[in-house]
Order: structure tokens, then sequence, then C-alpha cells
């Protein structure tokens, strides 16, 4: 299925391909990993290494990780379905309650508490990108749109 730039804009102004859980190989490449992992039984060959390489003190937090990281994976943008950052959002709740598009529609979107939780990650993006989305319409903003994340 080919995914348009409008089903990859988010109710709140991201844009569903630049994000790092988005269809992400990183994802996959953590599964793989996990797994191969265990069926080595590395987790027991970590348990002897230990003792001598202190890199392999930390196994069973590294494991941890993998599966989180292979977990976080994202395969259908929120516009069509799919679960927005991670589980209930929201943002989607609302924008559906109000049956907007998106967040743009909403003339208070600007100092919506709603689009706080993303700050950490996207900084100013999602509002920058929602008055960009007002101008430029949900088809034709996307090449005008703010980095996901700040540190990129």
């Amino acid at each position: 299925m080919e995914v348009s730039e409008r089903d990859l804009t988010a109710f709140c102004g991201l844009y569903c391909g630049d994000c790092i859980r988005y269809q992400s190989r990183a994802s996959d490449l953590a599964g793989e990993l996990h797994g191969e992992s265990i069926r080595l039984h590395l987790a027991e060959y970590a348990q002897v290494k230990q003792r001598h390489t202190e890199a392999f003190k930390n196994f069973e937090s590294f494991m941890d990780l993998l599966a989180a990281i292979s977990d976080f994976r994202c395969d259908i943008p929120c516009r069509l379905g799919g679960d927005g950052c991670g589980g209930g959002c929201d943002i989607i709740a609302c924008v559906k309650a109000q049956s907007f598009e998106g967040c743009w529609e909403c003339h208070g979107f600007a100092t919506c508490d709603k689009l706080d939780f993303l700050k950490p990650f996207h900084g100013d993006a999602p509002v920058n990108n929602l008055r960009k989305i007002e101008t430029y319409g949900i088809s034709n903003w996307a090449r005008h749109r703010d980095k996901c994340y700040p540190w990129v």
C-alpha cells in the first residue's frame, strides 16, 4: 500500500515519515539480535564472562533494551489507524471527538496542553508544523516542515 504525504501527516502536526518508530529498521535489528541472543543462550555465557569482563555485567539490561527497541516499531501512521506515539493518544481522541482533520483546525492548538508530551522529543516542531499545515494545506506542507527531532 502506498502511503501519501497526507497519510503521513499526524493529527498533531508531526510527519510520520521522519519518526524513528515508523517502519524502523532499528526495531527489526534489535528484535533479531534479541532473538539470536536467546537462541545462543548468551545470558548464560554472559554470567561466566562477567567474571572477567566488566561489559557483560549489564547483559540483562542490554537484553531489556533490545526488547524495548524492538517493541517501539510503528507500521501504520495514526491517520490510517495506527496508535500514534505508542498507545492511547489524547490528541487522536480529541481530534476525532471534534470531527477535525487535525489539530490545525482547532483555534487553540498553539497553547493546547495535549501537545506538551511531545516537547521533550520534538520541541516546538508540532506547533510550527501545524501553522505550516494551515498555510500550505495538508497535501503540500511537508517540504516546509521543521525537523522531527532537535538532535538531528
